[in-house]
């Protein structure tokens, strides 16, 4: 039996949300001792990322 998924398809509302909730349970290890400045601000615009894709999705439907 061919299992062919499409990628082409229309994602729903609550489809893109739980891809994006999967994304971004991601393990990874932070030592604030260690962070320095690119590393703070590289958090900075993560966070503001993600903020911007979840309104996105939020917004679209």
């Amino acid at each position: 039996m061919p299992t062919n998924k499409r990628f082409d398809k229309v994602l729903t509302k609550t489809e893109k949300i739980k891809r994006v909730q999967a994304a971004k349970n991601e393990d990874v290890e932070f030592s604030a001792e260690q962070a320095d400045a690119q590393d703070l601000e590289a958090i900075r615009r993560s966070e503001a990322a993600d903020r911007r894709q979840q309104r996105i999705i939020t917004d679209s439907d």
